[in-house]
Formats: structure tokens, C-alpha cells, sequence
């Protein structure tokens, strides 16, 4: 039977020592490639704090299998067992350009069910962390459980790209949402903004292309508190692919699909 305590205990010591080793490496030269488009940037301190973690995770638990978005790990086409689903630097823009804003996550399931999330952001020393059952937290503060939110109070996480001219999407599908909604924030890291959910600084998040290792923590976060998170046609997300995703408070999921988002051609 495997000893979940003894899990939680590693992942939050595996990811602050990540933390030290990126901050400690804010000094040196960055390498910056692309991968998907110009925008999509990869460093160095990407793909050595993945190996960090792998290692360390193989180390102690070989038996468990590993989901990371640098590609180092193996290809999954399930989550039968333990699955680690690491993103090693969420928001690599913004680490790259302004050493702040960026978090590292580890989300750890069995059998597809969310059993820890952890949400490191690094620069802030902020670690939220949810042990299923057992509550989330930011270090050692409990997080209320969530409340219901109108859109007019709103504050809602959306990329400008969505209500813009775009490949994807008529921008003018999501602009009333814009207009209805208190305030729209983009901070450049899925895993932080979901984080922020958790924490009552932000009431839901909206995306049309999103991985499992950006927010395979915060999901198990928010559901924790008695939010909602699913795809933008309420359907469940499969963690094993990239997809349109929602996350908020209770009560403003079923107000946002129902006005702006279950007739989105999403």
C-alpha cells in the first residue's frame, strides 16, 4: 500500500530544493531555444530541473511513472499506477525575461484520481499544496473552501490572444465576457493563475489549448475547495493531451458556460 505521507513529504522537499536550484542559477546565461513557435521558449534551467526531478523520483520510487513537459521522461497513453505530472517551469517567458512570476508544479495521481498537488512559485516563496482530503494550503495558511461569484464581480484569468484577431476563434465569442466581467488578468502561468483561484485572487480561468502539466496541480486544488474545472463544453478533461480548459469558483462555472461558452466553437 503505498505510504502517501511519505510521498507528500519528498514532492515539497524535491521542489523546494528545484526552487533553490533555479534561483541559484539566475546568475548565469541562459540557453533559449524554441519549441512549438517563438514564443514557446525552452531553457537549459527548463530541462535540468526536470532531471532533477526525474532522477530524484526514480530514486525513491521507481515504481511510480512520470508525465513532464520537457520530453525527458517517458510518453504516456494512460495513468494506470502513480503518474508524477511535472512541469518544471510554468511561465518560462517570464522567467526568462523578469526572474519572477513562474512556479514550478507537480501534480500525482493514481489511477487518473488527483491525490497531491504542489504549486511552487519560486521567487514569491509561496507553496501551495493540497494533500486530497486534507485541504489546500498556501505554506502553512489554510484555503477557504470557495464562494460563489456573479460575473460582474468577477475576476477572470483570459489571454488577450482569445479577443483578438486569431487562427482559432471568432474574438468576438468571448468579448462580452470581457465587457461583463469586474476585470481580465493574464499573468503567463497557467499553474499560478489556477493557484490563485485557490487562493481567492482570482474567481475562474479560460484557455482554448492547455497540457495536463500545467494544470494537473491546480485541479486537484480547486476541486478540493469545491470548484469546478473542466473543458470549455463541460466535459471532463483527460489529462493526457492538450485541450480547451475552465476552471472557477462554484456557481460562476454553470453562469459562464451557460451565457458565453456552451455555444463556442471551441
Amino acid at each position: 500500500m503505498t505510504n502517501w505521507q511519505e510521498v507528500d513529504t519528498y514532492a515539497k522537499e524535491w521542489i523546494k530544493e528545484a526552487g533553490e536550484r533555479i534561483k541559484k542559477s539566475f546568475s548565469t546565461e541562459l540557453v533559449i531555444s524554441t519549441k512549438s513557435n517563438k514564443n514557446d521558449l525552452v531553457t537549459q534551467i527548463d530541462k535540468s530541473t526536470e532531471e532533477y526531478l526525474i532522477a530524484q523520483i526514480n530514486h525513491v520510487f521507481p515504481s511510480h511513472r512520470i508525465l513532464g513537459e520537457e520530453g525527458i521522461s517517458e510518453t504516456l497513453d494512460n495513468l494506470k499506477g502513480i503518474v508524477w505530472i511535472i512541469d518544471p517551469i510554468d511561465g518560462t517567458m517570464n522567467f526568462v525575461h523578469m526572474q519572477r512570476d513562474f512556479a514550478i508544479s507537480i501534480g500525482i495521481y493514481e489511477d487518473g484520481i488527483g491525490k497531491i498537488g504542489l504549486i511552487y512559485d519560486v521567487v514569491a516563496g509561496e507553496l501551495y499544496h493540497v494533500f486530497k482530503g486534507n485541504g489546500v494550503y498556501m505554506n502553512e495558511t489554510p484555503l477557504l473552501p470557495l464562494a460563489e461569484v456573479k460575473v460582474e464581480e468577477a475576476i477572470i484569468g483570459l489571454n488577450a490572444t482569445w479577443v483578438t484577431e486569431n487562427k482559432r476563434i471568432d474574438p468576438s465569442l468571448l468579448s462580452p465576457l470581457v465587457k461583463e466581467a469586474r476585470g481580465t488578468r493574464s499573468f503567463g502561468s497557467a499553474c499560478l493563475e489556477l493557484a490563485y483561484i485557490a487562493a481567492g485572487r482570482m474567481d475562474a480561468y479560460i484557455t482554448l489549448r492547455l497540457s495536463p502539466w500545467d494544470y494537473a496541480a491546480g485541479k486537484i486544488m480547486i476541486e478540493e475547495l469545491g470548484g469546478k474545472v473542466t473543458t470549455l463544453r463541460n466535459e471532463s478533461l483527460s489529462l493526457l493531451g492538450q485541450q480547451s480548459f475552465f476552471a472557477s469558483k462554484p456557481g460562476l462555472h454553470d453562469e459562464l458556460l451557460s451565457k458565453y461558452l456552451l455555444n463556442g466553437a471551441w
